[in-house]
């Protein structure tokens, strides 16, 4: 969905993209890495069937490999 902007299940093209954040006290849509620091997790989401993908840019993937590897 992140790349064609279709739904995998029912094939609709009404999809939602909803930014990753981190709010107070760790919350928003988000993996720790630190104590003070997280990695974005954005969700796309179906309007039609409720399917929803996350993803993580690929910039914080180095980070997540270090700290959960």
């Amino acid at each position: 969905m992140k790349y064609s902007n279709i739904c995998p299940k029912c094939r609709c093209n009404d999809i939602l993209k909803v930014k990753g954040k981190v709010g107070a006290y760790g919350s928003g849509n988000n993996i720790p890495t630190g104590v003070f620091s997280a990695v974005l997790v954005d969700r796309y989401i179906c309007c039609n069937c409720g399917y929803s993908e996350e993803w993580i840019e690929k910039d914080y993937l180095p980070k997540l490999i270090k700290k959960y590897r």
